[in-house]
């Protein structure tokens, strides 16, 4: 598991600096936010679907699914129908954010030792990943279509053209999707998969090769005419369990009723006053908004803007937020539906007060232990489930105000590796903790039936004192999400930098452990002086994909990460 995770970092560090290169020119693109609108996404063809809708006086909605769709296609690495998705929606006319939950469940089936072996002990990461054993009930779909039905306007079966177009008639593999193909040992060991993307000699096909996929776009013809319950029942349904339960090394309990019965929901967003600013992110089962939240509540007593963005400083007091956050992030945080925890308790002024004391200027007190907001001495037993970083992100914009900032995921880099009618099934079961409960205490985010696993996509809106529209944004990158989006955030509230400039800003995180900081960046000469007090520092890629648009002044500006291959379109 290791040597996979160090080799998806060097892929990540090769495809950023190439990608920098091609893509820089296209990252900024300002437009009047008077009846105009704005797309920032991880793919050109992408952004370029999302664009074509709003044109034509699409909803930020309907672009979403716009964009969902082509994405499936040319990111398979990173989202598609088979994943699933968190989305958070701005409506301009009532100045009132909602949520949409996306997330997968476990089948019903599951019992609680789904991922140990006969003798007790866990399932290795990959041992677990590959295969039907990991694969949840896809979610995004339903979830698109329920927020259709409530902010759509256009007819649902114009927004998949553009993907059953490019399905037909081929897309170029990308210089990150080519890296990840030839870097993968697992994906061309699935037969639909390895034809799909390798050549006879099971090397990737090389940047620039046309691939067309003619299932994919039968397929999305399909859920265009009869709406998500096309995917949901039917023959596509009998596929994605066929695919799961006939896997030969590492099947699944996946069933038909597990597809038929899939309900996405719309949740009540969190949301904090920061500074002079409403921040609002996802709630449970995703630890992202939670997490992120609370580390700007817990760093609001301290002068960031009078504080240089890189130095050793303001790194040193985000660190610190950041793991104590982490650490109550670990304890308590998963899918609400079934466990309980303090959520509100975790944003108390009280209770980020009383944490935030216990941050010290000149030293660090890393790794810290949970709180209790409470005082209800939980017995429990804190989760170390890994969450690897293939996820995409993007922010819309539409004419009318309204905004979409949706993160969207199969988990693991290509999901299961199961491809099923043109797409790639999810591997998100492994979200959840392998273990249910350690020394005698329960997991929170332990495997159940019907149960959403725990996440860490950040998708996040920032409204203005009059509740305006002020910021869109989030990323991709695993339990790294958090501080990807936390950097930017305050580095574009706190700082004062434009959006673009807010993402391009070096990286740094620490999730209650080591303080990662990005690699062959300035911020390499801050080593010596955070190791000095305390900090364990490890210089490596943090390969982002954060995707954002900020409005100054009635303009709408947007930015890509030059870490991947996003661009920003709008008119």
């Amino acid at each position: 598991m290791k040597n996979q995770r160090s080799a998806f970092c060097r892929i990540h560090s090769i495809c950023s600096k190439i990608l920098l290169g091609l893509t820089v020119s296209l990252l900024t693109f300002t437009a009047s936010a008077e009846g105009k609108y704005m797309v920032s996404a991880a793919n050109p063809h992408a952004a370029k679907a999302g664009q074509e809708i709003l044109a034509k006086g699409g909803s930020a909605v309907d672009a979403a699914i716009a964009i969902q769709m082509v994405l499936t296609l040319v990111e398979p690495q990173s989202s598609g129908i088979g994943g699933g998705a968190f989305m958070l929606f701005y409506d301009k006319g009532s100045k009132s954010i909602t949520t949409f939950d996306g997330r997968e469940k476990a089948p019903a089936a599951v019992t609680p030792d789904y991922f140990l072996k006969e003798d007790g002990t866990k399932l290795k990461f990959y041992e677990a990943v590959v295969g039907g054993k990991a694969v949840g009930v896809p979610g995004v779909l339903a979830m698109l279509e329920k927020a259709h039905q409530k902010y759509g306007k256009l007819p649902w079966k114009d927004l998949f053209s553009a993907a059953i177009t490019l399905s037909e008639e081929g897309f170029e593999i990308s210089p990150r999707l080519h890296y990840l193909l030839d870097r993968d040992k697992f994906l061309k060991t699935k037969a639909i998969a390895a034809d799909y993307f390798y050549n006879t000699d099971g090397s990737a096909k090389p940047v620039g090769t046309v691939l067309t996929n003619p299932e994919l776009a039968a397929t999305l013809t399909l859920i265009a005419e009869k709406g998500s319950q096309g995917f949901y029942k039917g023959a596509i349904a009998e596929d994605i369990v066929k695919a799961v339960a006939n896997d030969a090394k590492n099947p699944g309990l996946l069933n038909l009723q597990d597809l038929a019965t899939y309900e996405s929901k719309e949740r009540t967003p969190v949301c904090i006053l920061y500074r002079t600013n409403k921040v609002c992110g996802m709630g449970p089962p995703t630890s992202g908004g939670l997490t992120s939240l609370q580390i700007l509540k817990l760093l609001e007593r301290y002068p960031l803007g009078s504080l240089k963005p890189l130095s050793t400083k303001s790194i040193h007091l985000i660190a610190e937020a950041s793991a104590l956050a982490f650490a109550d992030r670990g304890l308590f945080m998963a899918d609400e539906d079934f466990v309980s925890f303090p959520k509100e308790g975790l944003l108390s002024a009280a209770y980020t007060a009383r944490r935030s004391s216990l941050i010290q200027d000149g030293q660090t007190n890393i790794p810290y232990s949970a709180g209790d907001p409470d005082k209800a001495g939980y017995d429990l037993s804190p989760d170390q489930a890994i969450e690897l970083p293939s996820t995409s992100h993007f922010s819309v914009v539409d004419q009318e105000g309204n905004a979409v900032s949706m993160t969207t995921s199969v988990e693991n880099v290509f999901g299961s590796r199961l491809m099923v009618r043109g797409f790639i099934l999810n591997n998100q079961l492994t979200d959840f903790s392998f273990l249910p409960e350690k020394a005698g205490q329960l997991i929170n985010n332990r495997i159940e039936p019907g149960k959403r696993p725990r996440s860490s996509m950040s998708p996040t809106i920032v409204l203005d004192e009059q509740d305006q529209l002020r910021l869109v944004i989030g990323s991709p990158g695993g339990s790294r999400i958090i501080g990807y989006v936390t950097k930017t955030l305050i580095a574009n509230l706190d700082w004062g930098l434009s959006i673009q400039e807010a993402i391009n800003l070096p990286h740094f995180i620490n999730r209650n452990g080591t303080l990662d900081l990005e690699e062959d960046t300035q911020l390499g000469t801050l080593q010596e002086a955070l190791e000095k007090l305390g900090h364990k520092v490890k210089l490596r890629s943090l390969n982002s994909g954060l995707h954002g648009i900020e409005v100054v002044q009635g303009e709408l500006r947007g930015g890509a990460d030059p870490r991947r291959e996003g661009v920003v379109l709008g008119n």
